[in-house]
């Protein structure tokens, strides 16, 4: 065999040797990447525990509500249309704390304490724990203005478990038996259609 036969063959070998460590170099990174990646995932375990969720508000149309599950907890997101934002001002006199000032298990974030239990950026959109502060129940809705008549002509949520009524920002109406509000949990946009829920700018809950 020739010097030049031999530098070849030499080659060839110290070739495929590289790329069979390579590709097992590469796999090695694989297994380790996954489970690294996994964790940037909350698991059920800490989702019961309070770990923040997001959700993706994009597909909501005005006046439609959507669900989804904090710390076991329903909260409700619902994309309020103009006619609904402005029967808030009626219903403002009505309710039992209009200003949010007496909290149910949680305090209401500052950027929520107004009129519309909002952030000012995003007043249409509410966000509130689906969870009477009676007994516990989850009230039904929402109901348009003069769907039901035990809210009258104001739209809202009814709790079917013992009357309580809740206008369209959460807020009870007065002479009920759920003593407060509905909750407002720290929330806060990541972008126009997106949403972290138990996060807000002080943190998570």
């Amino acid at each position: 065999m020739s010097d030049q036969q031999d530098v070849k063959s030499v080659d060839k070998g110290r070739r495929n040797w590289l790329i069979a460590t390579s590709v097992a170099g590469g796999v090695g990174g694989v297994a380790v990447a996954v489970p690294f990646v996994s964790t940037f995932a909350p698991s059920e375990k800490a989702k019961a525990a309070g770990a923040p969720v997001e959700a993706d508000i994009g597909a909501l149309k005005p006046g439609e509500m959507m669900t989804v599950e904090w710390r076991g907890k329903p909260v409700w997101i619902m994309k309020r249309t103009e006619e609904q934002l402005a029967s808030l001002k009626k219903t403002d006199g009505e309710v039992a704390d209009p200003n949010s000032e007496i909290p149910f298990t949680m305090q209401t974030p500052d950027y929520c304490k107004n009129e519309t239990r909002s952030r000012a950026e995003h007043k249409d959109v509410l966000v509130v724990v689906g969870i009477c502060s009676h007994l516990g129940c989850s009230p039904s809705g929402p109901f348009a203005s003069g769907a039901n008549p035990q809210l009258g002509a104001d739209p809202g949520f009814l709790c079917p478990c013992h009357g309580s009524t809740f206008d369209l920002a959460g807020r009870v109406f007065k002479n009920k038996p759920a003593p407060q509000n509905l909750d407002v949990p720290p929330y806060q946009f990541l972008t126009d259609t997106k949403i972290v829920i138990g996060k807000d700018e002080k943190g998570e809950a």
